[in-house]
């Protein structure tokens, strides 16, 4: 086996992104049942927040660009688990909600990312779960 330098093994990006791979592998499984991605489930989710978002208010909370969401959206809409519906002031804006298909596991979803956050961090006391979450908060 061969062993890693020392400026992989030691490296916050190299780490963080190991660290993001297995999180993304075991939520992937997850979400495989239902046929969405990690990230249209985070769109999923702050529609069950905070119903009739905009794209734009969307990609301010999630933190993404406009071509990645505008995809993201479109999928979703073609698939079923959201619909478009014209702002009553304002044609130009759509807002975004839920269908009852979404409606419907949502709450399942919601449980499996806090299981799966519980499972993720399991070997962290809670002083470290704390910790870590504060840090990765600050890297925003």
């Amino acid at each position: 086996m061969t062993s890693l330098p020392p400026e992989l093994t030691d490296s916050s990006i190299f780490l963080l992104a190991k660290a993001y791979q297995r999180a993304q592998g075991l939520f992937k499984q997850i979400l495989k049942p239902y046929g969405i991605t990690h990230l249209q489930h985070l769109v999923l989710s702050c529609l069950c927040h905070e119903p009739g978002m905009t794209a734009a208010e969307l990609g301010k909370a999630l933190i993404l660009d406009k071509a990645t969401l505008s995809g993201v959206i479109d999928r979703l809409a073609d698939a079923g688990w959201i619909i478009k519906n014209g702002d009553p002031g304002d044609n130009r804006v759509q807002r975004l909600y839920n269908t009852d298909k979404t409606n419907e596991i949502a709450e399942k979803l919601a449980q499996a990312s806090v299981d799966l956050d519980a499972t993720f961090l399991d070997g962290f006391s809670l002083e470290e779960k704390v910790l870590l979450k504060r840090l990765l908060k600050c890297l925003m």
